[in-house]
């Protein structure tokens, strides 16, 4: 009878005897992918830590424009802002971008303010957040630079229900359609204003109040 403990050396010899063999012929694969998995390690947190600072030096950029334009030299603040949007890193280029556009339309020039913020939205590579902030700006400054036609094809697609700016996009569709004449489309957007409980209570009351306005004007479904 032989010998279990012989079987098991047995065993034990094959099993090295295999190692040994799986070895020689992979063991050159598994160095030169061990090594490869330092290498790649190593340059993702080379270049994570670039990226860092990168974004902390556009951080200190954009901060050094905006004091510049609190200093009233607000020409200097645009061509800093500018250097920032070329060259900045993260959210930093957009934030810019978005400053910039309010410079100028603080500035009085709403035209070029608009087209900014217009480029800003249409421009995908952008978070979707700061696209739909841009396009609802834009329409904000339309309301006061173009027709209720221009402005409705602006922010129709803000003010649906569920949007997260809906009531500031309905606000200015209201105003802009009272600007042109057209009460009842005014009415048709104030409603449900009034009718959203998410509607915020500045809103919601100069929507009351808009509101009131157009019941004295004789708008049927306004009382």
């Amino acid at each position: 009878m032989v010998d279990d403990s012989f079987i098991r050396e047995v065993d034990e010899q094959i099993r090295q005897d295999r190692a040994q063999e799986l070895w020689a012929k992979y063991g050159y694969y598994v160095i030169a992918l061990a090594v490869l998995i330092v290498v790649a390690t190593g340059a993702y947190r080379g270049w994570e830590y670039y990226r860092e600072n990168q974004v902390a030096a556009a951080g200190d950029a954009y901060m050094a424009a905006v004091d510049e334009s609190a200093s009233g030299d607000s020409q200097a603040a645009i061509d800093a802002l500018e250097s920032v949007k070329e060259n900045g890193f993260g959210e930093y280029p957009v934030l810019a971008e978005m400053r910039i556009a309010a410079g100028l339309a603080e500035g009085g020039d709403k035209a070029t303010a608009i087209q900014r913020y217009d480029a800003i939205a249409s421009d995908e590579s952008y978070d979707p957040l700061f696209r739909e902030i841009a396009g609802l700006k834009a329409g904000l400054l339309a309301v006061d630079t173009e027709d209720y036609a221009a402005v409705e094809k602006r922010l129709v697609g803000l003010a649906e229900t569920g949007r997260p700016f809906r009531h500031s996009a309905r606000e200015a569709l209201a105003i802009a359609a009272i600007k042109a004449g057209n009460l009842q489309k005014a009415y048709e957007w104030l409603s449900p204003l009034a009718a959203d409980s998410e509607t915020p209570q500045g809103v919601r009351s100069r929507a009351q109040t808009m509101l009131s306005y157009l019941a004295g004007r004789g708008i049927p479904s306004a009382g």
